[in-house]
């Protein structure tokens, strides 16, 4: 079911409009003889018409912003927020002035992901001030304004869309080379509300995140089909937690007894393996946790036509850091991750260069 997302003037139209309703952002809305006997007449007559002053508001206040990336998931717990902090910090490392924006409105995880719990937004004369992580890192969160961090947020859908829209055009970044917007899972009203705020300023395009197997698939095929709607170029797919890896020392070996129980013989296992096979340690287990027998990510980018970006394994280091609000990129601990993340970190800032060029040069 479509709702909204940039099909023009129909979706505006009330349900209980005459046939021939001209649409209530129209100069003859009320007054032409199509609207004689609405229900609806009266207020189409007296409504303000013309462009939304706050979408002119946001299109001057994201004119410094040269690249603005959505990461979206088809369904929650694939990893696609800490892939949006991990993003955040690899691109400000790499000396970018970055901008990351929680517009996870229910579920605000990004500030405990960027080590920034606890914080509160400042207001300016310019507006509202970030949470800087790093001087060329800033991040914006509904979760810097709630009272507790226990607090639920049960906010029907205006509500939601009003913060998102205040967000966009209240907060001052400054010049951003990259503003990364981290959206909930799902193709639901935060979705619809940042695609038509940011349509008039420039949207690269978005990022997926998904896990290989097909439960998580199914819905990122509807989030393909989303973008494709309302017009948002899908920069590529990521598979997240395509593998659980990790070097053959940092496991725990256990034995089953016989009563079914398991017993701790990791030092044992350790020690043998160092004085009868001490070659083993330098290797990395890796084993499948979802199944990809199917295809997994790379078969459905390959069906549905869109980027295939690459493959990040299940790494535990790296959710301990994603705990911990670090960047993986400053810990030697998570070089299994953190390589795959740099190789497709890379690939988008080169797509996002190379948009950009064409755009400056009117192609």
């Amino acid at each position: 079911m479509e709702n909204g997302g940039g099909e023009g003037r129909d979706n505006e139209i009330p349900e209980n409009a005459n046939e021939h309703c001209p649409g209530p952002q129209s100069e003859s809305a009320g007054k032409s003889d199509a609207c004689e006997g609405c229900p609806n007449q009266q207020v189409c007559a007296t409504a303000p018409k013309g462009p939304d002053p706050d979408l002119v508001a946001i299109v001057e206040r994201m004119a410094t912003v040269r690249h603005k990336i959505l990461v979206l998931s088809g369904k929650g717990g694939v990893g696609k927020s800490t892939f949006s902090a991990q993003l955040a910090f690899a691109l400000a490392a790499m000396d970018f002035q970055v901008g990351l924006l929680d517009i996870d409105i229910c579920g605000p995880s990004i500030p405990k992901m960027l080590g920034l719990e606890g914080q509160e937004i400042h207001q300016s004369n310019l507006g509202w001030s970030p949470v800087y992580v790093e001087s060329n890192l800033g991040v914006m969160s509904i979760g810097f304004m709630l009272p507790h961090p226990d607090e639920a947020v049960i906010w029907r859908g205006p509500r939601k869309n009003g913060i998102i829209k205040q967000f966009l055009k209240d907060v001052y970044w400054g010049e951003l080379d990259f503003l990364v917007v981290d959206a909930p899972p799902g193709t639901s009203d935060e979705h619809i509300s940042i695609v038509q705020f940011l349509q008039a300023t420039g949207i690269d395009g978005a990022i997926i995140v998904t896990t290989p197997q097909q439960v998580s698939l199914i819905d990122v095929r509807k989030e393909v089909s989303f973008c494709k709607k309302v017009g948002l170029q899908v920069l590529g797919v990521v598979e997240n937690m395509s593998s659980l890896s990790q070097p053959v020392p940092d496991f725990k070996f256990m034995r089953a007894t016989e009563t079914g129980d398991q017993r701790d013989v990791t030092e044992w296992a350790i020690k043998y393996m160092k004085e009868n096979a001490p070659e083993m340690l330098d290797l990395v287990a890796c084993s499948e946790v979802f199944d990809s027998s199917s295809g997994g990510a790379v078969k459905m980018c390959s069906e549905m036509g869109v980027p295939f970006l690459g493959k990040v394994p299940l790494d535990p280091w790296l959710c301990k850091v994603a705990e911990e609000g670090r960047s993986c990129f400053d810990d030697k601990k998570c070089g299994l991750s953190a390589s795959a993340l740099r190789r497709i970190i890379d690939k988008l800032v080169v797509v996002a260069n190379e948009k950009a060029s064409s755009m400056d040069n009117g192609v």
